[in-house]
C-alpha cells in the first residue's frame, strides 16, 4: 500500500513547516503547502521541501482566466511540485489550459507532470451555504456536476469531501485520483469542517489520498499521531 497520508503544513513559518516535515517524512506520503504558508514563505519553502526528497502538494486553488492559470501552473511545474489545485468552477477552458500547461511544461523539463486537481465544493460548505451563493440543489449534485466537467476537461484528479467519494466512483473514470480533505480520526474535533469521515472510512469509500492537517500538526506528538492514523489504515 502506498502511504496515502498528505500532511497539511498549515503553519505560518517556514522553519516550523520544515521541522514538521523532517519529523514526519518517514511516516507520511506527501506534504501540502497551502495559502498561509506560501504567502508567508513564498516559493522557497517548496524548494527547501523538495530538496529533502519529499513530495509536495501545492494547494493554492488557482482560479482566474485560462491564460493566467496556465502561467501559474507552468510556474508550479518549475518548482517541481507533484500535485496542485485549481477551482473547477473556473470553467472548462480554464481547466483545459491548466492541464495542457502542466503537460507542456513538464515535457520541456523532462519530468513527470504534476497531478492537476480540480476542487469541486470546499469541505467547509454545506447545502445552505451553496444556496446563499445562488447555487441550487444540494452539495452532492453540485460536486457531481463539477466533477463531470473536470473529467470532460481532461483533469486526472479531484479534491472532494469523503462523503461524495462513493457516488463519484460510480460516475468518474476509474483512473481519476480522488484526494480528500476534511479527514478527522475517530474521537477528534471536526473544527470548521462540515463534511468529514475517518481515514479508514474515506479509504474504504474510494479515496486515493487523505489530506490531514490539525489532527497531526497540532498534536502533542505529530509523528505518533501520524503513525496511529497509518496503522488504522492497515
Amino acid at each position: 500500500m502506498q502511504n496515502p497520508i498528505i500532511v497539511a503544513l498549515d503553519v505560518p513559518k517556514m522553519e516550523t513547516a520544515l521541522a514538521l516535515a523532517r519529523q514526519l517524512a518517514p511516516v507520511v506520503g506527501a506534504f501540502k503547502i497551502g495559502s498561509e504558508l506560501f504567502t508567508a514563505a513564498g516559493p522557497e519553502v517548496v524548494r527547501r521541501l523538495r530538496a529533502t526528497g519529499a513530495a509536495v502538494f501545492l494547494d493554492l486553488k488557482f482560479h482566474d482566466i485560462p491564460n493566467t492559470v496556465a502561467g501559474a501552473v507552468a510556474a508550479a511545474v518549475e518548482l517541481d511540485v507533484q500535485m496542485l489545485t485549481i477551482h473547477t468552477s473556473g470553467g472548462e477552458e480554464m481547466m483545459k489550459a491548466a492541464e495542457a500547461a502542466a503537460q507542456t511544461a513538464a515535457r520541456k523539463l523532462n519530468r513527470p507532470p504534476p497531478l492537476v486537481l480540480g476542487v469541486t465544493v470546499l469541505t467547509s460548505l454545506d447545502s445552505n451555504e451553496l444556496n446563499l451563493l445562488g447555487v441550487t440543489g444540494n452539495v452532492g449534485r453540485q460536486v457531481e456536476r463539477l466533477a463531470a466537467l473536470a473529467s470532460q476537461s481532461g483533469l486526472r484528479g479531484l479534491v472532494c469531501s469523503a462523503l461524495e467519494i462513493a457516488d463519484l466512483r460510480q460516475t468518474v473514470p476509474h483512473s481519476m485520483q480522488l484526494i480528500t480533505p476534511g479527514i478527522r480520526p475517530a474521537g477528534t474535533e471536526v473544527d470548521d469542517q462540515k463534511r468529514t469521515l475517518t481515514p479508514k472510512e474515506a479509504m474504504e469509500a474510494g479515496a486515493n489520498w487523505l489530506v490531514i492537517g490539525r489532527p497531526i500538526y497540532a498534536a502533542k506528538n505529530p509523528r505518533t499521531a501520524a503513525e496511529k492514523i497509518l496503522e488504522s489504515l492497515r
